[in-house]
């Protein structure tokens, strides 16, 4: 189990009048072993938070720590074995011309681990999916085992830290349960710290103790989960989101 910090990250593109700062200062905390979530609209900043947490984007200022350590600090290998991340589509994060084996052995093999077996074999059952699917490709896997197999590849190098990209927004309904229920119970046995995006509050009341409200960037409000049943944002921006997913619920 490692804290995440992450003090006034900040993005801004281009310079003079014309420069755009698209993450204007953000600060928040995760503690070790919780599961912490970003809500907001579409282009709230959710997503380009965890790519500079994970530095698949590398031009922002600030400060993130995973564990008291600076992850500028730690070289690209010993970064991708702290952190890792499952992305929203799990029909364009898997190679169409790769078995599952071969996603799986990759990681194994550039960090020059042995057991590589061993390894597979645990990396998949761990996921709930049989030993014989090491040999399928992604276009003989539904929606839900392609993203299963997703996780596995993120869990192989055996990381602290998971950054989950809407991981279930992507599938269809009766699927995303058994993946959120794979995912907290993962992270109860192994002990991961999640910092998870989503749109869906109800997936961030069953999966997260807090959650923060991000506007244009910004994060407006961090909220216990106990917030969402009874609205108890202040920001206005935090309470209409809330609000509006009250009333879709009411009406389903």
């Amino acid at each position: 189990m490692k804290r995440v910090d992450i003090r006034n990250l900040s993005i801004t593109f281009g310079t003079g009048p014309a420069a755009a700062r698209v993450l204007p200062d953000v600060s928040f905390s995760v503690e070790a072993g919780e599961c912490f979530g970003l809500v907001g609209e579409s282009g709230s900043g959710k997503s380009t938070v965890l790519r500079c947490i994970s530095m698949l984007t590398d031009i922002w200022s600030g400060k993130v720590t995973i564990g008291g350590t600076n992850v500028r600090d730690l070289a690209p290998l010993a970064r991708s074995r702290e952190i890792q991340m499952v992305f929203q589509d799990p029909y364009g994060s898997l190679h169409p011309r790769q078995s599952v084996r071969t996603v799986l052995s990759e990681p194994l093999k550039i960090h020059k681990l042995g057991d590589r077996e061993a390894r597979m074999s645990k990396a998949i059952t761990d996921v709930g999916l049989p030993l014989s699917f090491l040999d399928r490709f992604p276009h003989q896997l539904s929606g839900g085992q392609r993203q299963r197999v997703a996780i596995a590849r993120a869990l192989i190098l055996e990381p602290t830290v998971l950054l989950l990209d809407e991981p279930t927004s992507a599938l269809d309904v009766s699927v995303q349960a058994e993946i959120l229920n794979l995912l907290q119970k993962l992270r109860e046995d192994r002990g991961f710290t999640y910092v998870m995006v989503s749109h869906d509050l109800a997936v961030v009341d069953h999966m997260c103790a807090r959650f923060a409200v991000m506007q244009h960037g910004e994060v407006t409000e961090i909220l216990p989960r106990e917030a969402i049943s009874g609205n108890g944002a202040t920001h206005p921006y935090a309470r209409e989101l809330i609000a509006a997913s009250l009333a879709y619920e009411r009406a389903l």
